[in-house]
């Protein structure tokens, strides 16, 4: 046995295993035939902060509730109302007829005609015997009663009122008022402007707005009969339109229907 040993043969280290090439992960599991790669879970970050948000939401709910607690509470307003003391003495006069139309509308309708000029006689014409012309009445004076009489109906007729004088054998005037109720539609207006002037020369009434008169440039001519020359006007105010019509054996001056529709719209 020699001085020295020997020393032991150190162990072999044991073979490192070959490590494989990397492989993408579609290869992998393509060739471990397993389902695809799981997408990586939302981290704890995301998390902390909604908990952190809410927990401060609550947090400032209970303070507020807290401070509202300790406070005294605010008295409310009585539901009764106090007693208003009403005014004493006679109320203020009703407005007059010159200030209110409607209180001239509301009244008798004949007085506001024109009255008859003197030296002019009444018309054998006339429908109504006192002034008043019912709806039927006012119908049958136009063209096409049974029509006339179905829009009346629709333009909820009121009233009207008729006076018709005669000068002589040169000319006779004709004026309506037809008053409207007016619930649904301005009907006065309408009627005012629903006149066929076809082949008549025209003319603005002043102070009417869209008031007209108008004069036939041509008789109307019939067997055994002398030419009737004619002349019309139309306005409204309110609820009341105004018709005026001007008959005669000669022709009708201009300065005539605009004088008598001027006055008779002066006194609505």
């Amino acid at each position: 046995m020699s001085a020295v040993a020997e020393a032991p043969e150190a162990p072999e280290a044991p073979e490192t295993p070959e490590i494989p090439e990397a492989v993408e992960v579609s290869e992998a599991s393509d060739a471990a035939g397993g389902p695809a790669v799981r997408r990586r879970r939302r981290g704890r970050t995301t998390l902390l902060i909604a908990t952190a948000a809410v927990l401060g939401l609550v947090a400032g709910t209970c303070a507020g509730f807290l401070v509202q607690a300790d406070r005294e509470p605010t008295g409310l307003p009585s539901l009764s109302q106090p007693v208003v003391a009403q005014a004493r003495g006679a109320g203020p006069e009703p407005l007059s007829a010159a200030q209110d139309h409607q209180v001239k509308a509301d009244g008798d309708l004949r007085k506001l005609l024109l009255t008859r000029p003197k030296g002019a006689r009444e018309a054998d014409f006339v429908a109504g015997g006192d002034g008043w012309l019912t709806m039927a009445e006012y119908a049958e004076q136009l063209k096409n009663p049974d029509r006339e009489f179905s829009e009346l109906v629709g333009a909820e007729f009121r009233r009207a009122a008729d006076t018709a004088w005669q000068v002589g054998s040169a000319y006779t005037v004709d004026i309506r008022l037809v008053q409207f109720r007016q619930e649904e539609n301005l009907a006065a207006s309408d009627r005012a402007n629903g006149w066929n002037v076809e082949g008549k020369h025209g003319w603005p009434i002043p102070g009417t707005g869209d008031g007209m008169a108008y004069v036939s440039t041509k008789p109307e001519t019939q067997p055994g009969y002398m030419p009737l020359y004619s002349a019309e006007a139309h306005a409204w105010r309110g609820d009341i339109s105004m018709e005026i019509w001007i008959y005669g054996t000669g022709p009708i001056p201009k300065a005539k229907i605009m004088d008598v529709a001027k006055r008779q719209m002066e006194r609505l």
